[in-house]
């Protein structure tokens, strides 16, 4: 019985990990490494296993840092069944669909080049065709309903609070007369969520992987969160006159703006400015958003008590065509413009970004964890100048960070989440999705606490499961 870790091993994105027991193999996650620069596509084009020769994917979560290679996996020969709960089967949809369209519109702008230079051209990673098979392999499982994923395979999905859908993925693994029991977090949700429900308690295990990507840090109170977010609006839109420039992921983390706008309007507080959400992938997720409300907590549920909708309000409007999008470029209206993608890596937001990163009236808000060597990393070590569509731009607009608005829990979080399993009783702890330096701080805490035998996996690895 051995894992394989293939992504997110002392690194955040790409979550891969292939555990093989008996003569099958179960693919836990199939995730697109982001932010990488120039080796992301290197590092995508190759799974570093044959995808033909995978059972069963067991998915943790929507994001496509999780997600985001399964249509390749289906091109290069996977056929089995993927599992899922029901709000991640619906967002992948949207979201595989919108990452085929980049992957098709890179490749196009990629190869207009390789051919003035008399390269052969490239095939993109997928397209929406591989998305369309893959989707018809969506196999939904609802959480805490115990299922057979393979033969001498039964899991559990419990919900991990991260985003709707997201689950703590929980194993038994039966090879002979061995059975293990491996939980695998995914990401680890906050324990006072802004929309959805806090991580879940979850089964005893004997093997844990799980996340990283806070271990070193502590996120800001919900409601200093909110009143900072008011300070950047009425600093930014208001005394100076400018826009508030947002990169957010699609799903998770522009909901969770929008709704704290919405409060923030509802109590009367919000400057009379336009809000846009400028990306039609986000317009789509939060439809999903409202379809799934049986993931929603009980505080947001009493709120809809009040206002139906806690992502709509009357000065915000959501924009799908592009042509909308481009006069917001052209617009000096003081204005918030909430765009994807959270890394700033792709997406209408960077076309925001370059248009307005050389006015000192812009702020630039980022509002998650943004992978070393992505845009939005280097927008929040507020470099003095950034490489945008291959051009140079200074930076003369003010920078804001807010760590607040992650839907990862920080490591006091991510430790109470974990607190439901006798530390004691764990034979082995795997740390995935996170940086090398964050990974080693978050072992030494988890060691404090009564873990033993940590491990930091490298890329391409190779463990036997105790």
């Amino acid at each position: 019985m051995k894992i394989h870790f293939h992504g997110a091993a002392q690194t955040v994105t790409g979550s891969k990990h292939l555990i093989e027991f008996g003569s099958q193999k179960v693919l836990l996650d199939c995730g697109l490494f982001q932010g990488h620069g120039k080796d992301s596509d290197v590092l995508n084009r190759h799974f570093g296993f044959a995808p033909n020769e995978v059972d069963a994917v067991i998915l943790s979560h929507a994001h496509i840092d999780h997600s985001g290679l399964l249509p390749a996996l289906v091109d290069q020969g996977f056929n089995g069944p993927i599992y899922c709960t029901p709000a991640t089967r619906d967002l992948c949809a949207i979201m595989l669909e919108d990452s085929a369209h980049i992957q098709e519109s890179d490749i196009k702008y990629l190869n207009k080049r390789r051919r003035a230079q008399g390269k052969t051209p490239l095939k993109p990673l997928y397209t929406s065709e591989d998305v369309g098979k893959t989707l018809r392999l969506f196999k939904e499982i609802d959480y805490d309903t115990k299922f057979e994923a393979l033969e001498n395979l039964n899991c559990i999905f419990t919900d991990a609070g991260h985003i709707i859908g997201s689950a703590i993925v929980n194993l038994e693994i039966i090879e002979g007369d061995k059975t293990v029991a491996l939980a695998f977090t995914g990401d680890i949700g906050r324990q006072n969520p802004r929309i959805i429900r806090k991580p879940q308690a979850f089964p005893q295990c004997d093997v844990l992987i799980t996340e990283s990507t806070y271990g070193d840090k502590l996120h800001d109170e919900e409601t200093q969160s909110i009143d900072e977010l008011l300070r950047i609006v009425i600093e930014t839109c208001v005394m100076k006159r400018g826009k508030l420039i947002i990169p957010a992921f699609s799903v998770g983390r522009t909901q969770e703006i929008v709704y704290a706008l919405d409060r923030l309007s509802t109590q009367g507080r919000l400057p009379e400015i336009p809000v846009f959400v400028d990306s039609p992938l986000s317009t789509n997720a939060t439809d999903i958003m409202r379809d799934h409300p049986e993931c929603f907590n009980q505080s947001v549920l009493d709120y809809m008590k009040g206002d139906p909708d806690p992502f709509g309000f009357k000065k915000l409007k959501y924009i799908r065509e592009v042509s909308e999008s481009k006069e917001l470029n052209q617009s000096q209206i003081p204005s918030i413009i909430i765009s994807a993608s959270g890394m700033a890596e792709a997406g209408r937001i960077k076309h925001h970004i370059a248009n307005n990163i050389g006015k000192p009236s812009t702020t630039i808000l980022i509002v998650g964890h943004c992978e070393e060597g992505s845009l939005g990393a280097r927008l929040a070590r507020k470099d003095e100048k950034v490489r945008i569509f291959g051009e140079e731009y200074y930076r003369k607009a003010h920078v804001e960070v807010m760590g607040s608005f992650s839907a990862h829990g920080d490591y006091n979080e991510m430790i109470e989440t974990l607190s439901c399993q006798d530390f004691s009783k764990i034979k082995q702890t795997f740390l995935v999705h996170g940086d090398f330096d964050t990974q080693q701080i978050w072992a030494e805490r988890l060691s404090a606490i009564g873990f033993s035998n940590i491990v930091i996996p490298a890329k391409g690895s190779e463990y036997e499961l105790l």
